[in-house]
């Protein structure tokens, strides 16, 4: 059965950090891209950043350009988000996935969401 564990999450200030992680079993990690999503309160799920099975290939939203960086340890069958610089705006349940075929989609599996809560 494929899993993805997340890890990380939580309550932090305006301007803080959080680092989540993503761990993968049960697939060949490095052949596949792996993405986080969000959904904040209200809205629909939204694309924040992913990286392709070439590590070196990193995509960003706008908001997250600057601000947000995915990395990849194959060795560790784990991706990670290191979020800097939050804002009340971050705080969602966030989501990784992982796609057999592209960064863009579709993906194939899904972690359970984590809850990042920025306060004012």
């Amino acid at each position: 059965q494929v899993e993805l564990l997340v890890s990380g999450g939580g309550l932090v200030q305006t301007g803080g950090s959080q680092s989540l992680s993503c761990a993968a079993s049960a697939l060949i990690f490095s052949s596949y891209a792996m993405g986080w999503f969000r959904q904040r309160p209200g809205m629909d799920r939204e694309f924040v950043a992913a990286v392709g099975q070439s590590a070196g290939q990193q995509y960003y939203a706008v908001f997250a350009k600057g601000r947000f960086t995915i990395s990849r340890d194959n060795a560790k069958n784990t991706v990670y988000l290191l979020m800097n610089n939050l804002k009340p705006d971050d705080t969602a349940v966030y989501y990784c996935g992982a796609s057999s075929g592209s960064y863009s989609g579709p993906y194939d599996y899904w972690g359970r969401g984590t809850q990042v809560t920025v306060s004012s």
